[in-house]
């Protein structure tokens, strides 16, 4: 059995399911150079036969991405198959992962399929991916609910067809680690060839339970983990990359494997698919959350000063967080702005754009003494190079003082036209977004507004995620400023502008 845990990312695909996460094409190859720095070893891009969209986004990851094996997702039918193999073609290294249900229910009540039809199209859809490319993974879904006799006849026929990686997938989040652990050794014990396949696991998070699970595969023979950035995706979510890789490189003594994760990228990539999905990090986050290495009680405190493995058993600069945070200032130039950007993973993609975004910074730093990493991550935020942007704020005034009604007064640019608006409300934020509103009048429904500190301080930065819905779509939008009611209308403004952008595609659940 090898000792390398094949690290398969699927946060362009089953992440990109989170409701409002949906990805452009450029946003997706922003996120796969990140993977391929942080030496992911597969990228599943997206699911080509969604749309025109999607299958554009996997083949331009496809041609962006060097290092690393770029995977598209397909069902056990011709169509997804030859679209998720033409979206591949200009990958250095592809794969064509496809799937179908085995499960009872679903094979009667979603597929309405017998079993022999089942392993029919399974079959089928294997060597047709093989006609493709030799890299070919097949997925059981809800095989954690399927029968283990048909499992281990099901991933025997796609052996026999070709099929390179046999992935588990706890597609519901049903499973409990001790009995996954046991269905993946079984399943090793008992298909025929299973030593000439990779064994793969897939966990969703529904009963918190997603990176244990895998973990437990782990234990059990698997040799790839599916996972997401953040742990974002589906429901409850994903097991989380940054979990599953220093769960087994902290406890080697346990984990008979290891990655090939540069785990100092582990950070940055967080924050990337954070701004781009607008998905905050909660703060208690393991490994990537603000607090996740932080000390408060005093009896910490003097254990980590005494001798940091009394309360850390990982280093924060190990996982990609800067022991020095403090970056640039107002005095800071150009070149020394572009420089940090580049050594945070940012991408600027022109010269305009870096001018526009040195511009926001000198603002910044008129505001703010000290600049750390996260106000400028964040004021990169939203800023993708193809985003459409209807709706701008020009300036804003908002009154509001005790026993009395706030009431705002905007300016906005609608497709280069200057409105105004005014409206009072229950508080500034609600003032503030009725009067966008009564500019915009978009019909949409506000789902969620939350706001998190960037950095400490009083004059730390707001980021502000506004969540919108309208006509079945749901949009992200994220706004950052050291005065939370600007940053609030620029979240508001950044998710109605996304929601005049390309609609978002439909993905199967897996």
């Amino acid at each position: 059995m090898t000792n390398q845990l094949i690290i398969f990312d699927t946060t362009m695909r089953d992440g990109e399911q989170s409701p409002g996460a949906s990805m452009s094409r450029d946003e997706k190859v922003r996120i796969g150079r990140q993977l391929e720095r942080l030496r992911v070893d597969v990228i599943e891009a997206g699911f080509a036969a969604a749309s025109d969209g999607d299958f554009e986004a996997v083949r331009a990851v496809a041609e962006a991405v060097r290092e690393s094996t770029v995977c598209s997702l397909a069902r056990a039918i011709e169509r997804d198959i030859r679209r998720a193999g033409e979206a591949i073609k200009p990958a250095a290294r592809g794969r064509i992962h496809t799937f179908i249900a085995t499960s009872s229910i679903h094979m009667e009540k979603k597929l309405r399929m017998t079993p022999e039809q089942v392993i029919e199209n399974a079959v089928a859809a294997v060597k047709l991916a093989r006609q493709y490319t030799d890299d070919v993974e097949f997925s059981a879904e809800d095989a954690i609910r399927s029968d283990e006799d048909f499992l281990c006849r099901v991933f025997d026929a796609v052996i026999k067809a070709g099929a390179t990686t046999l992935n588990v997938p706890d597609t519901v989040g049903y499973s409990i680690p001790a009995l996954l652990g046991q269905r993946i050794s079984n399943l090793i014990a008992r298909v025929p060839n299973s030593d000439k396949v990779i064994w793969s696991t897939h966990c969703h998070n529904d009963l918190g339970m997603a990176v244990a699970n895998s973990l437990a595969a782990v234990m059990g023979g698997a040799r790839q983990v599916e996972c997401t950035i953040n742990g974002l995706g589906e429901r409850a979510g994903n097991a989380a990359l940054e979990e599953i890789v220093m769960a087994v490189r902290t406890r080697q003594d346990v984990f008979q494997c290891d990655t090939r994760i540069d785990a100092t990228q582990i950070v940055p990539a967080s924050k990337l698919v954070s701004q781009i999905t607008g998905y905050p990090v909660q703060p208690n986050k393991a490994i990537v959350g603000a607090n996740a290495f932080a000390h408060e009680s005093g009896i910490h405190q003097d254990g980590v000063l005494k001798h940091r493995e009394t309360y850390e058993i990982m280093r924060a600069e190990d996982v990609g967080w800067n022991a020095n945070r403090l970056t640039l200032g107002k005095l800071s130039g150009r070149n020394a702005f572009k420089s940090k950007l580049q050594d945070l993973g940012i991408e600027i993609a022109s010269d305009e754009a870096l001018n526009a975004a040195f511009t926001r910074f000198k603002t910044l730093a008129d505001k703010k003494r000290e600049i750390f990493d996260e106000d400028l991550y964040a004021l990169m935020s939203g800023e993708a190079p193809d985003a459409v942007e209807r709706f701008k704020l020009i300036y804003s005034k908002v009154h509001s003082e005790t026993g009395e009604v706030p009431l705002a007064t905007l300016t906005l640019t609608v497709d280069g036209k200057e409105q105004r608006g005014e409206s009072s409300g229950s508080g500034p934020v609600d003032a503030t977004f009725k009067a966008i509103e009564q500019v915009a009048n978009s019909g949409t429904e506000l789902l969620l507004y939350s706001v998190n500190a960037i950095t400490t301080g009083t004059d730390a930065q707001g980021e502000v995620t506004v969540r919108l819905s309208k006509n079945d779509r749901v949009v992200n939008g994220q706004g950052s400023d050291c005065d939370i009611v600007v940053a609030s209308a620029q979240a508001y403004l950044n998710a109605l502008n996304k929601l005049h952008s390309k609609p978002e595609t439909a993905h199967p659940q897996l």
